[in-house]
């Protein structure tokens, strides 16, 4: 059985990861009775962490609002994970978070060990941006409000503006949160129409979770990615991988095209060029960018749309067409 400390920081990261346990549940996940479940909660008070607890046959237990933020307990692959998103959503369309962003990302960082910083910059190096370009900015409480009430499965109301500019009440159980496209889409059973939706985030306003709970219902797809590039069609296309070479050094290729690519080293001359692009087009804005001879480059109907680019600028520019 795990000591008292190390019981204490793992019913405090299980308390973090649900709005609410049973307590019959909690303790089985502990391994221990309610009655040790009951000391580690009053143990988890004295340090100043606020546990309501609710009696009666569905009696259980929740962390509240306390007056200050207590320490959060992650373990080594969540911390990787918050440091990973902290340097995505620096680099979002979430209204306003990008400030916030950086400064818990420099926070986190600090009081990591090396062998945690040495798996982020792993990741941050070949981890792909998936976008050539900013989709419409977020509002930061509005995504927080509904990832929670997804995370807590609890009912949501909230107004929705239309494509034709149209508000409606709109009242639902939210089930995921998708980015596609360059943007965010809430996937949710729509109580109203009594049928699956998605809706666009930056069309979303006045979420207020209604604290009602609900059992998740099946949606009618294996990937809810997939489900959301379903029911939009053409509106959404399917992103393509883009991997090129460069007679380019590494560091002038990462100044041109930032965070919109990935480089690597091949030698002092020679990078090799990564990115995910909505199409053809933006893959070739950006390695227009970087303004270098380009030795190769995939997949091949990127080459096709690259030779009919160089078709058109040269007859514009009066030269022969090779």
């Amino acid at each position: 059985m795990a000591t008292t400390g190390s019981r204490t920081l793992q019913l405090l990261s299980l308390l973090q990861t649900h709005r609410y346990w049973p307590g019959p549940e909690l303790a089985d996940r502990l391994e221990i009775s309610v009655r040790t479940l009951r000391r580690d909660v009053d143990r988890l008070r004295e340090l100043g962490y606020p546990v309501d607890a609710s009696r009666g046959v569905d009696g259980g237990y929740q962390l509240a609002a306390g007056a200050s933020l207590p320490p959060l307990v992650v373990d080594d692959e969540e911390a990787v994970a918050l440091a990973v998103g902290l340097r995505g959503a620096a680099q979002s369309g979430i209204a306003g978070i990008e400030d916030a962003s950086v400064r818990a990302l420099a926070k986190v960082v600090q009081v990591m060990p090396r062998r945690l910083r040495a798996r982020v910059d792993a990741l941050r190096s070949a981890t792909v941006v998936g976008a050539m370009r900013p989709g419409p900015s977020v509002d930061a409480e509005v995504l927080t409000a509904v990832a929670q009430a997804c995370r807590d499965q609890e009912r949501l109301d909230f107004v929705y503006v239309d494509r034709d500019g149209m508000r409606s009440e709109r009242k639902v159980e939210p089930y995921r949160l998708v980015s596609v496209g360059r943007r965010w889409y809430l996937v949710a059973y729509d109580l109203l129409r009594l049928d699956w939706r998605n809706f666009r985030l930056d069309r979303l306003d006045e979420p207020r979770p209604i604290g009602v709970r609900f059992r998740p219902r099946s949606l009618p797809a294996e990937d809810v990615a997939e489900f959301v590039r379903t029911s939009l069609g053409s509106v959404a296309p399917r992103p393509i991988e883009v991997e090129a070479v460069v007679i380019a050094s590494r560091s002038s290729v990462e100044a041109a095209v930032g965070r919109w690519a990935t480089a690597e080293t091949i030698d002092e001359h020679t990078t090799r060029v990564r990115m995910t692009a909505d199409n053809a087009d933006w893959a070739l804005f950006g390695l227009g960018a970087i303004d270098a001879p380009i030795e190769s480059v995939s997949p091949p109907e990127l080459a096709e749309r690259m030779r009919i680019w160089g078709e058109r600028f040269a007859r514009g520019a009066g030269s022969p067409i090779p």
